[in-house]
């Protein structure tokens, strides 16, 4: 199923309108799968605001999300509009101090 142009408007703003958004199961407090944990994890020792948006609330969001990016998987993380990607990577960047870098740091202390 395609997604309609209505909800593309909708994850573009999502998106735009935020420096940083993650697409998760479950919010920053009460992450629902361990992958979608492990990005909070990480954003959360480095961040202290960022906007998520809970997958599991909205089905349409939740199947929109994976077309609009042609991501096949949540969560996905997006910094100033860019998709950085899953939990993988990011643990990848936040590792290398790449993360850091994308986020307007310095780099790791």
């Amino acid at each position: 199923m395609a997604t309609s142009e209505e909800l593309r408007q909708r994850l573009r703003s999502l998106i735009e309108s935020n420096d940083v958004v993650l697409f998760m199961k479950g919010n920053r407090a009460f992450p629902q799968c361990g992958f979608s944990a492990s990005v909070a994890q990480i954003l959360d020792s480095l961040l202290p605001e960022y906007a998520t948006v809970d997958v599991l609330a909205d089905g349409e969001i939740r199947q929109g999300i994976k077309e609009y990016s042609s991501w096949p998987t949540v969560p996905q993380l997006y910094i100033k509009g860019e998709l950085i990607g899953g939990s993988d990577i990011v643990a990848s960047l936040y590792a290398t101090g790449e993360l850091h870098k994308k986020l307007g740091f310095e780099g790791p202390p």
